[in-house]
Parts: structure tokens; C-alpha cells; sequence
């Protein structure tokens, strides 16, 4: 090999002035672009699509690496790998950005109509929408920018129209009027799954109905209990268990609704929970899930009080109308209590369902909406993971989807809004006839469409084969291998998608699922800007660099766990790419003035060439091992490992005399051997670190216009290399030699001093010898079953061998005595004063439980230097 002719490499490593370069490099020269190759097997990701709308954070770094590192990985194996980039039309949170946009110019998106606002939709979108995509390059995404995918592009749009007809006409999906979640801010129906719940520090109100005999008369008063009094404007009867013996004599009777003064019933329903409350419940079917159930079996009447936006309508007394819910909750309680109908109120901890998308409460409202019928979707869509055909990782997972498909309901996948795939249904203007196609009635004048789009999720879900254009893509790149996401949309998309692939395509949509972890803070708290403790990805790239960035974060994620993030973490990173940015400068300043050649890299030949090699391949196949079950953090850990201590550490150290030698050749053999090996490193580092591996490589020797590491294969795993025995040699070596330097920081011997060194135990081999002379800077080795530990001499164990460091005339030992004992006392002091705090069980009892964790640990460790000190101590005399 011939490196480069390199006048001056920088001292430091400097992300800032290497990253743009090489993605610009890698775009230029079509590095991530796949075309179809029937030689060659393909590896397929799909990205989860971002939303248009949105901004890079921590879980986008933490999912987008981790799809990098395999594609990465596996286009270096050999494959075909192609990456789909693209984003989702996300309506709810692209039409609320542009109605609020709008609202800023003063135009209300109905004064202007459907198709105008539409307009100003797709105009927002193609000021704002591809932010995200920029940001994605930043981290250095190897992403097939030529395929990117929007799911509102025509042919998606197409794919999603064809797939709600295809359902429809299979009697799959169906209108129907049903109690839905409606979110007052998006004005939409939304999912059970887009509903999160919060535990809320609320009131439970008791409220006094009045029951009254068939004159109506007032005769006596119920109680009953209640979360949302202003509900009570909709109630349409009253309820109480069966079973309830207190109550039974009220079954039948009626009672007077106060405020509306509407009579109302009295039922028997086994839905009633005898301990909650009073035992006595209002029903109000038209806003309450599961009074909606005993309103149907007991056939009350529905009366919808809310608007749209949720407040009140003209269902309710005049004085309550066209009011936000909160302000009539307060109004109908304060009028209870006017009346002398409000017989108390107990603070109540309840658990509220909050719209995800507009994080306002949601609210049980009947509408006319479109619903997809689960069961025969979901049956095969649950056989196939439960066969294995499709894998989880981790596995634990698959319990979480079988209980949620063995559960599921049927899905409302209709939304109030117009930015979106609308649903292709027509109705006839007279007869009310419906029509469902993929193209309009021909006599388009006599009907009208249906206004709402499909739920968004109702059009992602054939992600996975719709982002193929051509049947002949869809059919070689489709299944796709492998699907990174978060665990909280499993429900959302990734069982959604099984279903559409199992329906549409006949088979799987992937073959590995992996659910990333939840990034947190230090504290354990959900990252939030709420909080201020949800960094801007963009801001540690450009303060760390995006490969430390991504080393880090995989670093630090074991699978299935969260991830407790810290910038300052980043330093793990930034530390690495500077170790390997260093041994290469080393390496590639030595190797300046001297002329390698390959034909003399079998020759010359060290122990510590066959023992770097056999690690190396331990390397990579602990790393192949790690990469299949989805262990990429523990990959991470391998690769660091490998680098930091074997190749950095020791390697460069062992073969450094060698390096320095006079003998052109020896040292022109030892740079060739550790150059090649280098190169390799940088080729499993690539991955995970596409910068700075692409910077150095590139350094590494001429290089081809439009060649990158990336087009490079993966060092392949050679089993004739592995060497245990120098490798056990050599792990000896390093035990010893760690021992005598820590000798001699604990005694105080300067590291250029040379020192006598006698081990109790086998005879070394030649370079064991030489390799421990060399790099513990030894001036007498003596090693032997019969060796006798001198007087005043240090000691240290290594693999059941007893070193000795005779220090006399090493140190002043009576000034060493000294220091430890000064040492000692100071030592006994501090432990008998936190002795003392801990045995006060007031202290322990009452102090926060971190104190006295904290304190427990400086006891143990004080404990600990006290007990090396009188070691030290008994070995100096």
C-alpha cells in the first residue's frame, strides 16, 4: 500500500470541518442510491415515516442510526441495501399549523373553501416540510434520497384510494353512527390509540337528584357521584345495581333532572359498581362510553349537548348554551349548590383521556363516521407474529401486540379535516345512493363526496409495499428486512402494517421488527421542552460531531431498556474519535518517509502481530454475532474495545520499537502489517462512525474519484487466524504489566524510573520477557516457581503469579512511611465521623434516602484505601 504525501494532518480531529464534506461527496457520487440487481440479494428499510412537520429529536437520532448502522453494515457484506426515506402528510398536525397560520392573516379556512385551503396546505408543506430531511442528512443517514416518499404524493394517494375501496366492497369497512373520541381542538374523531391518559388531580362532585312520585310530587332525593357534573345537562335516566339492597325500592321510579326539569328513570343495570360513590349513577349515553352501552340495552334517549368544539348547544336550558364545558362545570355546580342540591365534594385523583395531537381532554362524542372492521385483519396478522415469521426485539413485545389484537376493536379511520386522503365515497344528491370507487360517478354534478379524510395512520399503514413505484421494485425489494420504531406506535403502525402486508401483499412487510428505547434524562424524566431537558440533536452535532453523537447514544441503549441521555455523555464519543483519529495520525506520519510494501507484510512478523490479528477476529465475529440479535450496543461495546484497548493501547505500544527501528525494512514490514490492519478497523468502525472512518480512509492512500469505504466489503472473519495461545501469552502480559504500573503510582516510583521486577511462577517465553521489559520499563526480570519475595518490596498478583518491586533505593522509604501513616489518620478520622452519623438511626431514618446512600458509599470506600494503606504499610517494613 502507499499512503498519502501528507505535508501536515491535523493535530485534532474536527467533525465540523469533515462531515458536510463527505455527505456532500457521498450524494454527489450516488453512494446510497439501489437499483434493482438480480445477482444480488437486497436489503430493504422502510424509514418510519417522519411527520412533515416535524423537527429531529433525541428518538429520531437514536431510530435513524440505528437504520444506518445495518444499512451500512449490510451493504458492506454484499447486499443490496436500499433505505426509503420520506415523510408522512400528518393531517392533524399540518392542518392545525396552517389554520393557525392562516388565522394570523385573518382568513378562517371555511371562508376560503376546501381547494383553497388546500392550496395553502401543500404551500406550507413545501416551505416547511423538509427541515426534518435536512436535519436527517446532519447525522449522516444513508438514506436513498432519490426514492424519498411522501404518503400525499399521486401514487401513494392512488394506492391508499385503491386499498378503502377494495375494503369497502369486501363489506371491511362501513359508516355507521357510533360513540367516537372526539378532540374539541382538531374538531376530528380520533383513535382509542391516539388517546393518552393522565392522572389528574380533579373533584368527585355528589349531587342531589330529586325523585318524585306520578303526580310530581318530590318524595325523597338520590345521590349520586360524579366527575363531570355538566354532564349531568345530558342525563337520561339513573342507574343502580341490581343487587343493591338499599336501592331496590327505587328501581322503576322517576326522577326530576334538576336544572332541566326532565323526567327521567330510574334502571337496574349490573354495570353499576355497588362500592363506587353512592351506588346511584347518572347516565348520560350521548357522552360516556359505557353509558352508552346501558343507554342502548335500556333504550334511553341520546342527547348531545356539545358542539364540536365542545361547548354547549342548544340541547341544553338557555342559560347553559354556547359555552366552553369547564365554564358550564362551574356554573352547574354553583347552581347546585344555590338550590341546596350539592351535598359535597371530595377531591378525587382520575385518570383523563387526553388527545395526543392537540393534548386537550378528549370527549365521548356520537357521530356519523367511517370504522374498518379488526377481526379478520387481525387474526392472521397475530398468527404470523406468534409463528415467528415475523420477530420482535426484544421478544417481550410480542405479549404487549397478542393482548392488544386479541382485544382489538373496530377502527374508526375517518377524521373531520381536509388535508388528507379523502375518502372516496359519493353520495347521490336525491336518492341518497352511495358510490365507492377509485374514479367519480360520471354524472359527477348529482353528487356530493364525503368531506373527511382517512386517519393518517389509515394511509401509513401500507408504508412498507406502497413506497415502491413500480411492480417491478415492489416485487424485489418487497418484504423489506427489517423495521426500526418506537414501541408506542406498535398498535398505531406496526400491527396495522402486518395486516395491510398479510391482506394486500400476501406476505410479511418485514421480517425483524426492533423497538428502540426511550431516551430520558439523567432523573429518569421523559424528555419534554416542558421540562428544558430535551436537547436540540442539531445543537450536540454541531458542539460533539455526528459520529460521537451516534456512537454515544447506541453506546449507552442496551436493547430493551431506556436510555438515560446526557450531553455531556457525548464526551464517550467525541473521546473515541479522537483515539482513532490519533492512531492514525501516528501511523500515518511514521509510515511519511519510508516506502511500504505490501510483498513485505508477511515478513518480520511479531508475537504481537499474530496476537492482534486473532483479536481482531474475535472482533469481528463477536461483531457479526452481536449485529444478528439485534445487540447493537453491545456491538458498540466490542468495536470500542477492539480500538480503544487492544489496537490503541497495546498494539501501538508492542510494535512502537519496531516503528522507531533503523531497519527500513522491519519498519516498513510493521507499518505495512499495522496500516492494512488500520484499514480494516475503520471498515467495522464505518457503521457506526461513517465520518471519521470515510476521512481517514480517504487519507489512507490514493483513492479512485466517487470511491468511499462504504463501497468497501467488510473484513470477512478468518477462523486460521485465531491464535489462543498468544493470546493467552499476551493477556498474561498485560495483567503484569498493569499491576507494576500500579505499583507504581501507589508507592510513588516516576514512570521513568527503571525498576527490578521478580515474578513468583512460570518461566516467560522470550517475548512475554521482552514485551514486559519494554512497556513496564524493567531493568531486571526475574521470573521462577523458586523466586523469594525480598524485604521492602511492593507485590501485586496476576493471574496467580506473586510480582515483586523491591523499592529500596527506589524510594525514601522511611518519607513513604511517613505519607501512609499521615494518610491512615487522616483516613480513620473521616471514617469514624461518618460511623457515627450512620449509626444514628435518627439520621438514617429521617434523612433523604440518597444521603444516606451517599454516605454509606464514601464508608465503603474509605474503608477500602484504609485497608490498601496498611498493606502498603506492612509490605515497606
Amino acid at each position: 500500500m502507499a499512503v498519502k504525501n501528507l505535508s501536515e494532518i491535523p493535530k485534532a480531529y474536527n467533525p465540523a470541518e469533515v462531515e458536510d464534506k463527505w455527505y456532500t461527496y457521498w450524494e454527489e457520487n450516488d453512494t446510497f442510491h439501489s437499483e434493482r440487481d438480480d445477482g444480488k440479494e437486497p436489503f430493504t428499510i422502510v424509514i418510519p415515516p417522519p411527520n412533515v412537520t416535524g423537527m429531529l429529536h433525541m428518538g429520531h437520532i437514536l431510530n435513524n442510526t440505528l437504520q444506518d448502522i445495518y444499512i451500512r453494515y449490510k451493504k458492506m457484506l454484499g447486499y443490496n441495501a436500499c433505505w426509503v426515506p420520506g415523510t408522512d402528510h400528518a393531517s392533524i398536525a399540518t392542518e392545525s399549523k396552517v389554520i393557525a397560520y392562516l388565522k394570523e392573516k385573518g382568513i378562517n379556512k371555511f371562508d376560503i373553501g376546501r381547494e383553497e385551503f388546500l392550496k395553502h396546505c401543500w404551500e406550507w408543506t413545501d416551505k416547511y416540510g423538509g427541515i426534518i430531511i435536512k436535519q436527517l442528512r446532519k447525522l449522516g443517514t444513508s438514506c436513498d434520497w432519490q426514492r424519498q416518499r411522501f404518503t400525499m404524493d399521486d401514487h401513494y394517494y392512488q394506492k391508499v384510494i385503491e386499498a378503502f375501496v377494495k375494503l369497502y366492497k369486501e363489506g371491511l369497512i362501513y359508516r355507521g353512527y357510533r360513540m367516537v373520541n372526539w378532540c374539541p381542538a382538531s374538531k376530528s374523531a380520533i383513535s382509542d390509540e391516539e388517546v393518552i391518559y393522565k392522572t389528574i388531580q380533579g373533584k368527585l362532585w355528589h349531587l342531589k337528584y330529586p325523585v318524585i312520585d306520578e303526580q310530581g310530587k318530590i318524595i325523597d332525593h338520590v345521590v349520586v357521584a360524579t366527575t363531570r357534573p355538566e354532564t349531568m345537562l345530558g342525563d337520561t335516566a339513573v342507574a343502580v345495581n341490581p343487587n343493591d339492597e338499599r336501592y331496590k325500592a327505587l328501581i322503576g321510579k322517576t326522577v326530576l333532572l334538576p336544572l332541566c326539569e326532565r323526567e327521567i328513570p330510574v334502571v337496574a343495570d349490573d354495570y353499576v359498581d355497588i362500592e363506587f360513590g353512592t351506588g346511584v349513577v347518572k347516565i348520560t349515553p350521548a357522552h360516556d362510553v359505557n353509558d352508552y352501552e346501558l343507554g342502548k340495552r335500556h333504550e334511553l334517549e341520546f342527547i348531545n349537548i356539545f358542539n364540536d368544539d365542545a361547548t354547549t348547544n342548544d340541547n341544553v336550558p338557555y342559560d347553559f348554551r354556547n359555552m366552553d364545558r369547564y365554564d358550564v362545570r362551574k356554573k352547574v355546580v354553583k347552581r347546585f349548590d344555590e338550590l341546596e342540591l350539592l351535598e359535597k365534594v371530595e377531591d378525587y385523583m382520575n385518570s383523563v383521556g387526553y388527545s395526543q395531537r392537540g393534548d386537550v381532554p378528549i370527549e365521548p362524542y356520537l357521530s356519523d363516521q367511517w370504522f374498518m372492521k379488526m377481526d379478520d385483519l387481525a387474526k392472521p396478522a397475530l398468527d404470523l407474529v406468534k409463528k415467528g415469521e415475523i420477530k420482535f426485539h426484544p421478544n417481550h413485545w410480542i405479549k404487549t401486540y397478542e393482548h392488544w389484537m386479541d382485544n382489538i376493536r373496530d377502527w374508526c379511520i375517518s377524521r373531520q379535516l381536509w388535508w388528507g386522503h379523502r375518502i372516496p365515497v359519493w353520495y347521490h344528491k336525491e336518492t341518497k345512493e352511495i358510490y365507492c370507487d377509485v374514479t367519480p360517478p360520471e354524472d359527477i354534478d348529482n353528487w356530493r363526496q364525503e368531506e373527511d379524510v382517512l386517519d393518517t395512520w389509515a394511509s401509513s399503514w401500507l408504508w412498507a409495499q406502497d413506497v415502491f413505484t413500480t411492480e417491478e421494485d415492489q416485487k424485489y425489494y418487497y418484504p423489506t428486512n427489517l423495521l426500526v420504531t418506537a414501541p408506542d406506535i406498535i398498535f398505531f403502525w406496526v400491527a396495522r402494517m402486518i395486516m395491510a402486508g398479510e391482506k394486500f401483499m400476501g406476505e410479511v412487510p418485514f421480517k425483524d421488527v426492533y423497538f428502540t428505547s426511550l431516551i430520558r434524562d439523567v432523573q429518569g424524566r421523559k424528555m419534554s421542552k416542558s421540562l428544558g431537558n430535551s436537547p436540540d440533536p442539531i445543537d450536540v452535532i454541531n458542539d460533539y460531531g455526528a459520529d460521537a453523537l451516534r456512537f454515544t447514544i447506541n453506546y449507552i441503549a442496551p436493547l430493551g431498556q431506556d436510555v438515560l441521555f446526557d450531553i455531556e455523555k457525548c464526551e464517550i464519543g467525541r473521546n473515541f474519535a479522537n483515539k482513532i483519529w490519533n492512531a492514525g495520525r501516528f501511523l500515518l506520519m511514521n509510515a511519511q518517509d519510508i516506502e511500504l510494501d505490501d510483498s513485505l507484510k508477511d515478513k518480520h512478523i511479531d508475537f504481537a502481530d499474530e496476537w492482534i490479528q486473532s483479536r481482531f477476529q474475535n472482533a469481528i465475529k463477536d461483531l457479526h454475532s452481536a449485529l444478528d440479535k439485534f445487540e447493537v450496543n453491545q456491538a458498540t461495546k466490542i468495536i470500542y474495545s477492539f480500538v480503544w484497548n487492544d489496537y490503541c493501547d497495546w498494539y501501538l505500544e508492542l510494535i512502537k520499537n519496531q516503528i522507531y527501528s533503523d531497519d527500513k525494512e522491519i519498519k516498513s514490514a510493521v507499518l505495512t502489517r499495522a496500516l492494512l490492519l488500520f484499514e480494516d478497523m475503520l471498515k467495522i468502525i464505518h457503521p457506526f462512525m461513517p465520518f471519521i472512518s470515510e476521512e481517514i480512509w480517504q487519507l489512507l492512500s490514493e483513492r479512485e474519484a466517487g470511491d468511499s469505504i462504504t463501497k468497501t466489503g467488510f473484513p470477512k472473519y478468518d477462523e486460521s487466524l485465531i491464535n489462543e495461545s498468544a493470546e493467552e501469552e499476551i493477556d498474561f502480559v498485560q495483567k503484569v504489566v498493569a499491576a507494576i504500573r500500579n505499583i507504581r503510582g501507589e508507592m510513588n516510583i516516576p514512570p521513568s524510573k527503571q525498576i527490578d521486577v521478580l515474578i513468583k511462577g512460570d518461566e516467560l517465553s522470550e517475548n512475554q520477557s521482552k514485551y514486559i521489559s519494554s512497556l513496564a520499563r524493567v531493568k531486571k526480570l526475574e521470573a521462577s516457581q523458586n523466586v523469594v519475595k525480598p524485604k521492602a518490596s511492593a507485590s501485586a498478583l496476576a493471574k496467580g503469579a506473586e510480582i515483586y518491586v523491591p523499592l529500596e533505593g527506589l524510594i525514601d522509604l522511611d518519607l513513604e512511611r511517613q505519607r501512609l501513616e499521615k494518610e491512615k489518620n487522616r483516613l480513620e478520622g473521616m471514617l469514624a465521623g461518618v460511623s457515627k452519623k450512620l449509626s444514628n438511626e435518627k439520621f438514617v431514618n429521617n434523612a433523604p434516602k440518597d444521603v444516606v446512600e451517599r454516605e454509606k458509599a464514601k464508608k465503603a470506600d474509605w474503608e477500602s484505601s484504609l485497608s490498601k494503606i496498611n498493606v502498603l504499610l506492612a509490605e515497606l517494613n
